[in-house]
């Protein structure tokens, strides 16, 4: 692994039993990039972090993280790698100033160098207000902050965040990204797993995984422009009756109500179109036009031919 590299895993599988929570899966992080995992629940993406951060032991598969041969050098790791996760792990019991003393003890930080990098999370992380209040009080917002607070108090050169906004507010969530954005800068790598498309749209780069497997991977941008097929935008007067004489036609890949319009993604076959319309004459008529696709087309194109039951164009 070169220097320009922060992760590196090859065959990486986990199994629980019979069940293959992560299949074989190889991934390159770069130093000083936003990665996402994007997929749902159960795709792989806690189980994967876990194992890079060398928390779970793969059952096979080879891990480098900043240098270090996981799991072997797990312990070694810590000092230079911060973790955290969707549920909110510091003790509530504490104010926020306790929790990032007692944070800074764990790291074994003199006191002389503890205070002032406290002050600077503080002020960083908008929390001058809320130092001496119980962090089981805080909002979801504050607490997110804390969190982040705490996973950077000793400046760790990797960030694993997995799912960390899923229980807060759109505002909060467009803050935390910002904090993100300013922590990549400073040069810290980051590996964020979301199952929000918006989130991901942000990442420098992307993986989308289903399965356990990744069926997708590179820039948001080259995700977009790799997208098979086209994407249609239907407007009718009856939404649900359309979408569900479209189901079954030949071509259409998925079909999703926004609004009172349907959103088709389908094929690359050229006459699409035209076959679209025919079908929708049957209920009464509407009109197609072709859209522009969003993330969440790819992810529905990815995740359906990864399972093997894409529709073939008659």
């Amino acid at each position: 692994m070169n220097d320009e590299t922060a992760i590196h895993a090859t065959g990486l599988t986990k199994r629980f039993g019979h069940v293959v929570a992560v299949d074989h899966l190889d991934l390159t992080v770069r130093r000083r990039e936003v990665y996402g995992f994007l997929g749902p629940n159960g795709s792989g993406k806690s189980t994967t972090i876990r194992m890079l951060c060398g928390l779970l032991n793969p059952t096979s598969g080879d891990i480098d993280v900043l240098g270090h041969s996981i799991p072997r050098d797990a312990e070694a790791l810590k000092l230079h790698i911060g973790y955290m996760t969707q549920r909110f792990s510091l003790y509530e019991d504490l104010t926020v100033d306790e929790n990032l003393s007692f944070l800074a003890s764990v790291h074994d930080m003199p006191r002389a160098k503890a205070r002032p990098r406290i002050e600077e999370l503080i002020e960083r992380f908008w929390l001058g207000s809320q130092r001496k209040q119980l962090a089981g009080t805080l909002s979801g917002g504050q607490k997110q902050r804390l969190a982040l607070a705490g996973t950077v108090l000793h400046k760790p050169d990797l960030l694993f965040l997995d799912e960390p906004t899923s229980a807060v507010d759109p505002q909060s969530r467009r803050e935390f990204w910002e904090s993100l954005f300013e922590l990549a800068d400073e040069g810290t790598t980051l590996l964020v797993s979301t199952h929000y498309m918006d989130e991901a749209e942000r990442c420098t780069r992307l993986a989308i995984l289903d399965r356990g497997r990744i069926v997708a991977d590179g820039t948001p941008q080259h995700l977009l422009a790799s997208l098979p097929g086209r994407t249609w935008l239907v407007t009718t007067s009856e939404p649900r009756r359309a979408q569900r004489a479209l189901h079954d036609l030949p071509g259409v890949i998925a079909v999703a109500q926004i609004g009172t319009s349907l959103r088709v993604l389908g094929s690359g076959d050229g006459d699409l179109k035209q076959r679209l319309e025919a079908r929708l004459r049957e209920t009464g008529g509407a009109t197609v036009e072709p859209t522009a696709p969003n993330l969440e087309d790819v992810f529905v194109a990815a995740t359906v031919k990864s399972r093997g039951d894409a529709r073939e164009p008659a």
